[in-house]
């Protein structure tokens, strides 16, 4: 089982860990430890992958996934739920032992965050559309508003497509600079005319120094050019195969 980690989020009381695709029990286009119950795998297998995952942070932990829409929306966990009562956010944060806060990737950036002197964690899934929204911003607020100081914050931003791996079009790029002139350095031209190449890991890392997270580490595999590792929507979408898996990144606060 591949899990990578970020030095400043662990502590004797917080466990974190961004899983890539091994060690799980699914097969074919799912192999192995794909834990998106929204993909077409077969269900009892992704719960199996999940637990597995869990089991890895903290015995007996309970594990809660949101339904991810790409919105900078975020809730406060404060009791496990099951995965048809989810609530629809990209965000996540509690002051709750037990609970572990799990983000669903393939390609996006899992980020995921800790204040261990007020025992407060939490966690987000930012593609660009939620990453433009403010979903970085979103979680470091729900964690403040329990207790969390922003300068204490920890944050670790996971593997994601790479900003080689990341071509994007002629209408994206004019968003963000109307959105912010300064976010011009994530891109670089690309082969394409009118076409870019994003980094979507160092636009996150500058939403979080926005935030007022100074403590960041980000993780730099590529999920599109590490196939082994790592599922990729857009992969997926190039080889125009019929679905893909998610991983799993997440954090607990051990009992």
């Amino acid at each position: 089982m591949l899990i990578l980690k970020a030095n400043g989020l662990g502590s004797r009381q917080i466990a974190h860990g961004f899983f890539g695709r091994r060690g799980g029990v699914s097969s074919g286009v799912y192999e192995s430890l794909n834990c998106g119950p929204g993909s077409g795998d077969d269900r009892e297998r992704v719960l199996e992958n999940r637990q597995r995952a869990t089991a890895a942070l903290s015995q007996g932990a309970k594990l809660v996934t949101l339904y991810q829409v790409h919105s900078a929306q975020a809730v406060r966990v404060a009791a496990p739920w099951d995965i048809p009562d989810n609530p629809k956010a990209d965000a996540m944060a509690t002051d709750k032992a037990g609970l572990a806060l799990g983000i669903l990737t393939a390609d996006c950036a899992p980020i995921l965050l800790a204040d261990a002197e007020a025992h407060v964690i939490g966690a987000a899934h930012a593609g660009w559309n939620g990453a433009l929204a403010g979903v970085a911003e979103a979680v470091v607020s729900a964690m403040e508003a329990l207790g969390a100081k922003r300068k204490r914050i920890v944050a670790g931003i996971g593997p994601c497509i790479s900003q080689a791996a990341y071509e994007v079009g002629p209408e994206f790029q004019p968003r963000f600079v109307a959105a912010d002139p300064g976010n011009a350095r994530f891109f670089t031209p690309a082969k394409r005319e009118r076409h870019w190449q994003f980094d979507l890991s160092g636009y996150v890392a500058q939403r979080l120094r926005q935030a007022g997270v100074d403590k960041i580490e980000a993780l730099t595999p590529c999920t599109y050019e590490r196939e082994a590792d790592f599922f990729s929507y857009r992969r997926t979408t190039h080889r125009k195969e019929p679905d893909y898996g998610r991983q799993i990144s997440a954090i607990a606060l051990i009992e």
